[in-house]
């Protein structure tokens, strides 16, 4: 093995070494000293908290720095609004997924719409797109409050069973579960019973999955992945289906549960669709959309399990950590807490004074409170993002950055192949966009109009945050996800007070491909978010 592996590091030395010294250069965009030249400043990235070794580096270097990948390599990470906006909105497909990544979407996912790439992405955006409008998401709150208020009363039976009046509870084990019981009947029409029953197959497929395959990577990891780049498709193509590496086969198992769910429910619902029984559920919605499709445009087998697993996935993972974010920072902050509370009964007396029993999505919608989107600013649940220039390519600044030599830079020229580094949580933090004090968690800054009428810098589909992406490759469920977690709030903050427990002093932000919170000093141990739970009091007893 070691006669093959040494030729094969040589060229890649080799190949980087030529690349490095004949492309276009640039030295004249600051950044932070590599710690090697093997690994350049990649471990300091990908090592650390999400987000903080850009915080640092944006404060020292502005919007745009340049890191050193492996080998010397150079690599921007950009947090400007301008450099963001052009590449996810106008030149999106001039900016595609690096190579390197996509293998790891491909492993996971298949050929989903987070794989695709040009023409492939906009023919699975058009099927797909039907199943994600503004009614259709509007739908998603009954399903999604029905979910909230079965774990509520699951929780309120655990507490009052405990003599104290309170517990500790591990909140992304329950959300996870609960929110993946709201997707299934959302978007499939199907009852998953992951809430009620913790071994469920699909349950245990998802937990811990990104943590143990994406997390605390070593430095040869990282190297590895890195390298990827350099291996030509046929032997990457090999490895996926027969690496006996840990983190790969993890991934091929999970793949493989999704994938004999998701055959299943093709075959029901196509049926369903064909006896005129279908109904108004997302994959109701796209296995029409594709049945509908002329030839040339229709999703294959693979293509349409594929979007399951997505929908599956990122239907779940995303908003239930953005949930435990939340409920983290209102334990944090009892007064925020507290105020979201007083907003909730304020507008529960007033649905049930016209007679009704639940929220609807204009009750929502006229919570300010609720609106004041701060989570999902703060703790923003995909920290970055990867692109590649598909040529050489002028990006317009926001604010210029300074050379090494003290000249200012309202532009750069990103040569073809660089590999971009878009910062979604230093983006977030832009204090031109954000207020002086971006750092801190302030709900008020969305109600003082500190964060409003952003639209000369606005990227982002929702309130000009980053969170959900932009322009033709914007999440497609952010509208779901918006709705979901304000449906989870309200039926978890009506009913329940939020304190920190000695472990929750001491979260990290961890980086897994989306951003999870674990303890410090017990990382090995997977997600954790211990809360403690009681009843929160009522003034009066009228509800």
């Amino acid at each position: 093995m070691d006669r093959y592996l040494t030729p094969l590091c040589l060229s890649l030395v080799l190949y980087a070494i030529y690349r490095r010294y004949t492309r276009m250069s640039l030295s004249r965009v600051r950044g932070p000293k590599p710690t090697s030249f093997l690994f350049g400043n990649l471990p300091e990235l990908y090592q650390g908290m999400a987000g903080e070794a850009e915080f640092r580096w944006k404060n020292l270097y502005g919007n745009v720095i340049r890191v050193k990948g492996i080998l010397g390599e150079d690599q921007l990470v950009v947090a400007d609004p301008k450099a963001l906006s052009r590449i996810f909105v106008p030149a999106a497909y001039q900016f595609p997924k690096v190579p390197e990544r996509r293998i790891l979407t491909f492993m996971m996912l298949g050929k989903s719409v987070l794989w695709a790439d040009g023409d492939v992405h906009k023919r699975q955006r058009k099927i797909l797109n039907p199943g994600f409008g503004g009614a259709e998401s509007r739908a998603f709150l009954a399903v999604s409050q029905a979910s909230a208020q079965a774990m509520v009363g699951k929780w309120m039976e655990l507490v009052e069973a405990d003599n104290s009046g309170k517990i500790v509870m591990d909140i992304p084990s329950w959300v996870s579960r609960a929110a993946l019981n709201a997707i299934g009947e959302g978007a499939f029409d199907i009852r998953l019973g992951s809430l009620e029953n913790s071994e469920s197959p699909l349950a245990k497929n998802y937990q811990g999955l990104l943590l143990s395959v994406f997390g605390s990577p070593s430095a040869l990891q990282i190297f590895i992945q890195e390298a990827i780049k350099y291996i030509p498709t046929s032997i990457l193509e090999y490895w996926v289906k027969y690496a006996p590496v840990s983190r790969a086969t993890r991934l091929r198992e999970a793949k493989k549960v999704t994938t004999a769910t998701a055959a299943t429910m093709v075959t029901e619902k196509a049926e369903s669709l064909l006896q005129g029984k279908g109904s108004r559920d997302i994959f109701s919605l796209l296995v029409k959309a594709n049945m509908d499709a002329d030839a040339k445009n229709k999703l294959s087998d693979e293509e349409l399990y594929s979007q399951m697993r997505v929908i599956l996935f990122a239907g779940h993972e995303t908003t239930s950590n953005s949930i435990g974010w939340a409920l983290l920072e209102m334990s944090r902050a009892p007064e925020i807490q507290s105020r979201l509370r007083s907003e909730i009964r304020q507008h529960e007396s007033a649905v049930h004074a016209r007679g009704d029993t639940q929220f609807t999505a204009s009750d929502l919608d006229n919570m300010p409170y609720l609106n004041a989107v701060e989570t999902l600013r703060y703790h923003c649940i995909l920290p970055q993002v990867f692109r590649m220039a598909g040529q050489d390519y002028v990006l317009p600044l926001s604010q210029p950055i300074t050379t090494e030599s003290g000249e200012l830079m309202h532009e750069i020229l990103v040569p073809k192949g660089t590999r971009i580094i878009a910062s979604v949580a230093a983006y977030n933090r832009n204090k031109d966009m954000w207020g002086e004090d971006a750092d801190v968690f302030n709900p008020d800054r969305w109600l003082d109009g500190i964060a409003k009428d952003k639209k000369e810098a606005a990227v982002g589909v929702y309130s000009s945050l980053l969170t959900f992406g932009g322009g033709p490759r914007a999440c497609l469920g952010w509208r779901f996800a918006v709705i979901e977690i304000q449906a989870f709030l309200v039926e978890i903050i009506n009913q329940f007070e939020v304190s920190l427990t000695e472990k929750a002093m001491h979260i990290r932000r961890e980086s897994s491909l989306v951003m999870v919170p674990t303890v410090e000093g017990e990382v090995s141990r997977g997600v954790q978010l211990p809360l403690t739970i009681s009843v929160a009091p009522r003034d009066d007893d009228a509800y």
